[in-house]
């Protein structure tokens, strides 16, 4: 199955989920989306650090916070709700968090894949529910997000690849965030492994390598070129056996005539 029959193929499967209100999990190679009544509540990847990350590694909440929460309300789905109740978040403050970790991981959880969807009806998250988005809105959200990287710098081998820093130019500046990713980049980390190490979303990190790749920052990995498609009839290109006693009677009748 190619990328672009797989990408339509859960494109449409999770269409189909939102309009019958299905509750459960879809599960991908990537990642996994969390729907309640049609609606994505939550959503999780290997590929990007989750919500814990992001809230602890910025300080915003301790991580001995964060744990008693999930000891506390992860049996009864209630994570969220016991961050906001004890006081340790405002509503709005986590709902803005979740928003950004359910994005992120959607992205890489709807790319492109050969494997298989599987949905496994009546699966709930232990962060129960804080804010759901549509379908139509995270699929929306996905496309724009490829479409940007494009736009920045069309080399999709910078997302997976270790993420080497070139020298700057006289000159040349960076912001803050930038200056942070290039001195974690030791030439073996990935921009996924960058982001779980700085407690950044996964995508704000593949789209800022490619930003320093577009300014020379960052090495662009080589992709060879697909080979040309033969432009000789196909007649030609379709070599057969040489018929080895033809070839020695012709032989043997041009020595004859010399």
């Amino acid at each position: 199955m190619s990328t672009h029959t797989a990408a339509a193929t859960t494109s449409h499967l999770l269409h189909r989920l939102a309009e019958e209100r299905a509750t459960g999990a879809l599960m991908r190679d990537h990642g996994t989306l969390f729907l309640e009544d049609g609606r994505v509540v939550h959503a999780e990847s290997p590929a990007t650090p989750g919500i814990d990350v992001l809230l602890t590694a910025g300080g915003r909440l301790a991580p001995e916070g964060w744990q008693e929460a999930v000891n506390r309300a992860g049996a009864r789905r209630a994570v969220g709700r016991f961050l906001v109740e004890s006081g340790r978040l405002a509503d709005g403050e986590l709902e803005i968090c979740h928003l950004g970790a359910v994005f992120d991981a959607a992205f890489f959880a709807l790319a492109p894949s050969s494997g298989p969807s599987r949905f496994r009806s009546g699966a709930t998250h232990w962060m129960g529910p804080v804010r759901s988005v549509s379908a139509d809105a995270v699929e929306r959200e996905t496309v724009r997000r490829r479409e940007l990287l494009d736009t920045v710098w069309p080399y999709p081998a910078l997302d997976t690849a270790p993420v080497v820093p070139r020298p700057a130019a006289p000159g040349q500046s960076v912001t803050p965030r930038q200056r942070a990713l290039l001195a974690a980049a030791d030439g073996t980390r990935t921009p996924a492994a960058l982001a779980w190490l700085l407690g950044r979303p996964a995508f704000h990190t593949l789209l800022e390598v490619r930003r320093l790749a577009a300014m020379g920052l960052v090495q662009t990995p080589y992709e060879p070129p697909p080979p040309a498609p033969s432009t000789l009839p196909g007649w030609v290109t379709q070599v057969a056996s040489p018929d080895v006693a033809l070839l020695r009677r012709l032989r043997d009748a041009l020595e004859a005539t010399l």
